[in-house]
């Protein structure tokens, strides 16, 4: 019973730590957003949105393995203290997949 009630704990904790940036889907942006821009605008947009991706994507893997740290020696996900960049990282998820509806639309090279 004692090993059921840690594992219960555990589970409970680890239930709680943020995501990785793999497993968070994109958010909804709507590909109108982006219209007024040309193709060579777009294809600066999109390395701009990629390179702020990878940058939260990096941040929010350090939330995720301090989340599995902090619970596995303190039972504590810090994350769900003091926040994490799943947010970020979900809308420049969605910019990216917009940018590339429109520059589809838009008979863009894409690069």
């Amino acid at each position: 019973m004692k090993h059921f009630f840690t594992i219960l704990v555990l589970a409970t904790a680890l239930a709680g730590c943020a995501n990785r940036p793999e497993s968070i889907h994109a958010s909804f942006v709507p590909h109108e957003k982006f219209i007024h821009l040309d193709c060579a605008a777009m294809a600066t947009r999109m390395v701009d949105t990629r390179t702020e991706l990878e940058k939260y994507s990096e941040m929010q893997n350090s939330k995720a393995t301090g989340d599995t740290v902090g619970v596995l020696l303190l039972g504590i996900p810090f994350s769900k203290l003091f926040g994490d960049y799943e947010g970020d990282v979900a809308r420049l998820k969605g910019e990216t997949e917009a940018l590339e509806i429109m520059q589809t639309e838009k008979k863009c090279k894409q690069g």
